[in-house]
């Protein structure tokens, strides 16, 4: 029997998919997409595949995969879709089809525990508060019992918190065979597991770090694998472009000065003066970082989330701060050179300095032809980023390395057949391209209404506007409601403007705004919906499932185009302008559909969800570029009155 006649009996209405489970509806999109899966795979060609909402695109390429008993490698776009494969789907799968598998989870440094970093921190006490240390308690008692030292496994570890740099390696601080904990070393555990595995799931961070930097065990293991997917392939380009750069941060090096410091007080006190060396690391960190952040410390803006600046607008201020790091981080060479027979950790210290050193003195100098530069600010730190503006060139040449299945998939890959919004920058068209539709019944089950008589994005009403039309459309509905915006700037007008609109209408909603607590506190609270509003920005554009009646009604603020300003941008459109091609149509329009219909697609998750999309920007009616637009969404009825969304809405509530 060939593949593809395996997959096509394991979808059947009578198949073992089906014998597994009892709500099993056989669907024929998730079919055809797994029909094409498992001949790319029997062909060791290459597929680009965009499948709508409810298809079930993940069990599409898993169950070729699995059948056709071929080693593969899955990557995700974030860890908990990561969590998800390994965890849920994958088990359940094999478990269905009865195939044995050899499964394994690959994650980068910064997710597993380093039992020697651990120990280190217990002893060196440079703890920031007592929170930290009964975080670093808790990490010590988890360490006695887990197998596969992976953070992720402990209830309640916030991601952000200043205990994980102290008790994961990274690249740099890595002792490698010196290390006194290599033999139970879960990195090491981890990369032997995934060579020994018939299928790894990654992200697609970690891909391309590890291209990158060879450190994760993905550049080793790439070569082995028959077939390698890659789900929400559309932030493939995205990833791709942010670590196949090279990168310089503050973090960096602030992080260096402290292992500098603990290192020689505990192995060589007195014989440099470790505390002036660390210092002199620490300052000319912190004056980079001043100088990255100089036009907003001008201007009295604060910071949220991270900012990103063209690197012409910084260079001059940059240069010195860069030639103070370089040299600081090569008295810290010197020095951890002069010691360097005292203990493992100096000699990594010493090739972190000279590297850091090195990194410093390139930016200080002009970009490299083909090269995009910029500066990522946060509150913490400063990021220097040079980069390639696509990944066309890395991904041909690992296509070219090997004979294999590649995959590309996702629910959002353009807005025309060619899928060439993808395909354009990742040097794919000549990959075969399937384009399939969502099984939903949109036209009967949701509708879509852009108001005419609201301010035009850019001004100043706009916000207050999409706030009171979000609170009489929550109203109406009672809660259940999601308003998406571009920008973090905008939020508490948003959710300043709602409040006072539900108030004025006699009624109280539970507004939730982004960036008042975590992501996930923030959709416990949300729960099932009644009565609740949450007001969020790019975090909750994708990746959020809420099946149901918990959400009915999503407003998104405005159309996503790309920001003008940014350097990555900027640098784009000046590319396709020399290739003779229109950036407005080629690119802003494009990614505005995909970000669109990612945004769009929270809404209808099952074959019985109902709800209504309102987009809040008067150009889709008024630019020639919103029918283009309102033709890459699924097939809604479209709605032209706000008494006509009202009384959807009414309808909707009236349900329940």
């Amino acid at each position: 029997m060939s593949l593809p006649q395996a997959v096509a009996r394991a979808f059947a209405a009578s198949g073992p998919l089906a014998q597994a489970d009892a709500g099993f509806i056989p669907r024929p999109q998730q079919d055809q997409m797994a029909a094409h899966v498992a001949r790319a795979v029997e062909d060791r060609s290459t597929l680009v595949a965009e499948a709508g909402t409810g298809v079930g695109k993940t069990f599409a390429y898993l169950v070729p995969l699995l059948l056709s008993g071929r080693r593969a490698l899955v990557s995700t776009a974030t860890k908990s879709l990561q969590d998800q494969l390994f965890l849920r789907d994958l088990p359940r799968l094999a478990e269905a089809l009865r195939v044995p598998l050899r499964l394994a989870l690959l994650k980068g440094r910064a997710s597993y525990l380093c039992r020697w970093r651990l120990q280190q921190a217990q002893e060196s006490g440079q703890l920031p508060d007592r929170v930290a240390l009964r975080a670093l308690n808790r990490v010590a008692s988890w360490a006695q019992a887990t197998r596969t030292g992976d953070l992720a496994e402990m209830e309640g570890l916030d991601e952000r918190s200043p205990v994980i740099p102290l008790v994961t390696s990274t690249r740099d601080n890595c002792l490698g065979t010196e290390c006194p904990e290599y033999r139970s070393c879960h990195v090491m555990q981890a990369r032997r597991e995934a060579m020994a595995a018939d299928l790894v799931v990654v992200n697609h961070h970690l891909f391309f770090a590890d291209l990158a930097l060879r450190d994760s065990g993905v550049a080793e293991l790439l070569p082995t694998v028959d077939a390698a997917v890659f789900d929400e392939a559309h932030q493939l380009v995205e990833a791709g472009v942010q670590f196949l750069g090279t990168t310089l941060t503050t973090g960096v090096a602030l992080e260096l000065g402290r292992d500098l410091l603990a290192a020689g007080l505990q192995h060589a006190r007195g014989l440099q003066p470790w505390a002036d060396l660390q210092a002199a690391v620490e300052r000319a960190a912190r004056q980079l970082r001043l100088a990255a952040a100089g036009a907003l410390r001008g201007e009295g803006r604060e910071l949220r989330g991270t900012l990103k600046l063209r690197w012409e607008e910084r260079a001059d201020e940059l240069r010195a701060p860069l030639q103070q790091l370089a040299d600081a981080a090569r008295a810290a060479a010197h020095a951890a050179a002069a010691v360097a027979e005292t203990a493992p950790e100096f000699p990594k210290l010493e090739q972190r300095a000279v590297a850091l050193a090195q990194l410093a003195a390139r930016f200080a100098q002009e970009a490299a032809p083909g090269q995009v530069r910029w500066v990522d600010v946060t509150a913490q730190q400063a990021r220097l980023v040079e980069s390639p503006l696509d990944i066309r060139d890395m991904l041909t040449q690992q296509r070219a390395a090997s004979a294999k299945a590649w995959v590309f998939t996702s629910a959002t890959l353009g807005d025309d057949e060619g899928l060439s919004w993808f395909t354009a920058t990742t040097g794919l068209e000549d990959a075969e391209r399937l384009r399939v539709g969502s099984p939903f019944d949109y036209a009967s089950h949701a509708r879509v209404w852009v108001p005419a008589r609201l301010p035009l994005p850019n001004a100043s009403g706009h916000p207050a506007a999409v706030g009171a039309l979000a609170a009489r459309c929550a109203v109406a509905l009672g809660g259940r409601t999601f308003v998406l915006t571009t920008t973090l700037r905008v939020l508490p007008l948003v959710a300043e403007a709602l409040v006072a609109q539900a108030a004025a209408l006699g009624h109280e909603l539970t507004v939730l705004v982004q960036g008042s607590e975590p992501r996930r506190a923030l959709l416990q609270r949300y729960g099932d919906g009644r009565g609740c509003v949450l007001v969020g920005s790019a975090s909750f554009w994708e990746g959020i499932d809420m099946p149901g009646d918990a959400l009915q009604c999503v407003l998104i603020d405005k159309l996503p185009f790309p920001p003008p300003g940014d350097p990555l941008v900027e640098a784009r459109v000046k590319q396709l302008r020399e290739q003779g091609r229109n950036p407005f149509e080629a690119y802003f329009v494009a990614e505005a559909a995909v970000a669109l219909k990612q945004g769009a697609g929270r809404l209808i998750r099952t074959e019985s969800d109902r709800g209504l999309l309102v987009l809040c920007d008067p150009r889709m009616r008024q630019m020639g570029y919103g029918r283009r637009l309102l033709a890459a969404l699924p097939p809604m009825g479209v709605l032209n009155e706000e008494a006509e969304a009202l009384a959807w809405l009414a309808e909707l509530a009236a349900e329940h």
